[in-house]
C-alpha cells in the first residue's frame, strides 16, 4: 500500500507529534519512513542535522532495531526538497503536523502545510497537534467522513489508496458525506459517482451516503461532525480546480481540531 512515507519536521511540538503518528503507520505497514528538514538558509553540516539523527535514533529505540527510518537534510526550500524527494523515492505519502486552535469552530493549517497540499502532487495527512494516533487506531473513533463534491475522479488509485489506509483502523464506518444547497438535487452523473463510491467499499467495510444541505461547505462538513465525536478520519479530495479543494484555497478549514485529515491527490 505504502512504498515510503515522508513528514517533514521543524522540530516543534506539532512535527514531533505529527512524526509519532507518521512512525506508527510505516511500522504497521513495514513501509520506509523519511524525516525531512529542510531550510534554505543553512548549507552546512549543522546543529539541526544532529537534532535529526537524535530523532532517527529515538524512533528505532521506540520501534525496534529494525524499524525503516532514516534523516534527511535539504539545504533549500521545502516544496522544492519535498518534490525531489518524490520523484526519486516514488512516494505514497506525506504526513504534515500542524497546530490546531482548540474550542474554535476552524483551525489554521501553518502556511507549509498550505504550500504542500497546494504544489505537491501526493497524498498528504495533516494531523492536528491534539490528534493522537491511539485515538485514531481504537474502537468508539471509528467513523470516516469521505467529505466529496462527487465530481468524477481521475486518480483512480486514490480510492485504493483510502482503503488501504482504512486496514489500519479498527473496525472503520464510512460516510460518504455531500454538502449541497437547500431544495437541489443530486444530477445523475453524481448520483452514479455516489453509487460506485458506495458499492467500492462495502464489499470490505459498512457504508453509508450522507447529505447535509447547506449554502457553504465547510459549514455542513462543520454541522455533521460536531454531531458525530466518534469520527476518527476526514477525507477529501485535493484537485487542481472546482471541488471542495482548489489551488487557491485558504488556510480556513473544516473544525477537525481533533482529527487527522487526508487530502488524497487527483492531480496529473
Amino acid at each position: 500500500m505504502l512504498k515510503n512515507i515522508i513528514i517533514p519536521v521543524d522540530f516543534s511540538e506539532q512535527a514531533e507529534n505529527a512524526l509519532l503518528f507518521a512512525a506508527e503507520i510505516a511500522k504497521r505497514v513495514s513501509c520506509p519512513l523519511i524525516i525531512l528538514h529542510a531550510n534554505p538558509n543553512q548549507k552546512a553540516p549543522s546543529l539541526e542535522e544532529q537534532k535529526m539523527k537524535y530523532l532517527e535514533t529515538k524512533l528505532k529505540n521506540s520501534f525496534g532495531s529494525d524499524f525503516q527510518c532514516h534523516s534527511i537534510f535539504a539545504p533549500f526550500d521545502l516544496i522544492h526538497a519535498l518534490k525531489s524527494q518524490i520523484g526519486t523515492r516514488n512516494t505514497s505519502l506525506i504526513v504534515m503536523g500542524t497546530k490546531g486552535a482548540s474550542g474554535l469552530k476552524r483551525i489554521l493549517i501553518g502556511s507549509n502545510t498550505v504550500r504542500v497540499i497546494s504544489e505537491v502532487k501526493a497524498h498528504v495527512l495533516v494531523i492536528p497537534e491534539s490528534a493522537k494516533f491511539e485515538d485514531f487506531n481504537r474502537t468508539g473513533k471509528d467513523r470516516v467522513i469521505l467529505a466529496t463534491d462527487l465530481e468524477e475522479t481521475e486518480n483512480k488509485d486514490a480510492f485504493d489508496f483510502l482503503s488501504g489506509i482504512l486496514q489500519l483502523m479498527v473496525n472503520p464506518k464510512l460516510r460518504i458525506l455531500n454538502v449541497r444547497p437547500k431544495n437541489t438535487k443530486l444530477k445523475p452523473s453524481k448520483q452514479l459517482q455516489r453509487s460506485s463510491l458506495l458499492y467500492n467499499f462495502k464489499k470490505e467495510l459498512e457504508t453509508e451516503g450522507i447529505t447535509v444541505f447547506s449554502n457553504n461547505v465547510l459549514d455542513g462538513i462543520n454541522f455533521y461532525l460536531d454531531k458525530h465525536s466518534d469520527t476518527g478520519l476526514v477525507v477529501m479530495i485535493s484537485r487542481d480546480s472546482g471541488g471542495l479543494f482548489q489551488r487557491h484555497f485558504t488556510r480556513e478549514m473544516a473544525s477537525i481540531t481533533h482529527n487527522p485529515l487526508l487530502l488524497l491527490n487527483d492531480r496529473d
